[in-house]
């Protein structure tokens, strides 16, 4: 197998909303908050109307988008045997994901996020991992991580415990490890171990400006190339408007944005990206093609709603 994706089995509840609603829920545009509560998520919901509903989790889409691009590829993570579990399946299937999990009657329902989109486009994510959270190490299968060149991990997979060994588990037995530090939020409840995977676990790191930044606590991006320079690993980076741009070893590597785009939904932007620069990597193209690869992928995703091609 080509790129075998861990992360969290998360089904997309895509709603319209204004900017009122999020200031009124206490929500910070762009960002994504882990809602604890079941009952609390429910309340959210009950007062949308929901456009789209959608197998997601941000590895499990660049697995698709990877999957679409002719790579074969496979994916785990945790669903409960519920409605939304046979849904989450199903949309891997169709997508021809191999996927690696037998789901069985769990005390958590299967995972869902809230996707709010305002009319800039921007996309505020209010997460319930149910039952993904809960992956442990018997849940990842050393040998189907055998059989794969690469795996690709995200940063919302990690947490301390049971999520932790699975993660260790899949790197102590991975040939090349890929991993997306996934948001902001994500890099700052973790920063220490995320800035020991990048420098000393991981093969390639994706990530955005604001989070690599945070990551180093840097004061400008120079200071972020020097420290991609230093680590002699793939770095690849996302910069919004200002493109995309790769470091390995004293190379940097850059590729500007697709213009006049008419941007719809953000959401997926980053995981599309991620499955057209791994598609060049696998297949071979050099790493301005990948880059290239990945900016075409995004600038298809961000001009309809959903993360899904």
């Amino acid at each position: 197998m080509k790129i075998l994706g861990i992360g969290n089995a998360i089904v997309d509840v895509i709603c319209k909303v204004d900017d009122n609603f999020i200031n009124q829920n206490g929500l910070t545009k762009s960002t994504m908050k882990l809602i604890f509560d079941e009952n609390e998520f429910k309340k959210l919901l009950s007062n949308l109307k929901i456009e789209k509903t959608v197998s997601g989790g941000s590895v499990a889409n660049s697995i698709v988008g990877l999957s679409q691009l002719g790579n074969k590829v496979g994916f785990i993570g945790k669903v409960c045997d519920d409605d939304l579990g046979d849904k989450y399946e199903d949309g891997l299937k169709k997508e021809n994901v191999e996927y690696f999990y037998s789901k069985k009657k769990e005390k958590l329902p299967t995972g869902t996020c809230l996707i709010l989109v305002t009319p800039d486009s921007e996309r505020t994510m209010c997460t319930f991992l149910g039952t993904a959270g809960k992956i442990n190490e018997n849940d990842v299968s050393s040998d189907v991580i055998k059989n794969s060149e690469i795996i690709f991990l995200e940063g919302y997979l990690w947490d301390e415990g049971e999520p932790k060994k699975a993660f260790e588990k899949a790197i102590n037995s991975a040939k090349k490890v890929a991993m997306s530090l996934s948001d902001q939020f994500c890099v700052d409840r973790h920063k220490p171990h995320f800035l020991d995977l990048v420098k000393n676990k991981l093969d390639i790191t994706f990530a955005n400006e604001q989070e690599i930044t945070s990551l180093i606590d840097a004061q400008n991006f120079d200071e972020v190339i020097n420290f991609s320079k230093q680590l002699g690993k793939l770095i690849v980076l996302t910069r919004g408007e200002n493109g995309a741009i790769a470091i390995k070893g004293n190379e940097v590597f850059e590729c500007g944005v697709q213009k006049n785009l008419k941007i719809i939904d953000l959401t997926g932007a980053g995981d599309l990206f991620a499955a057209g620069f791994l598609h060049g990597h696998v297949n071979n193209l050099s790493i301005k093609e990948s880059l290239e690869k990945g900016t075409e992928m995004s600038s298809k995703v961000i001009q309809q709603i959903g993360a899904r091609l």
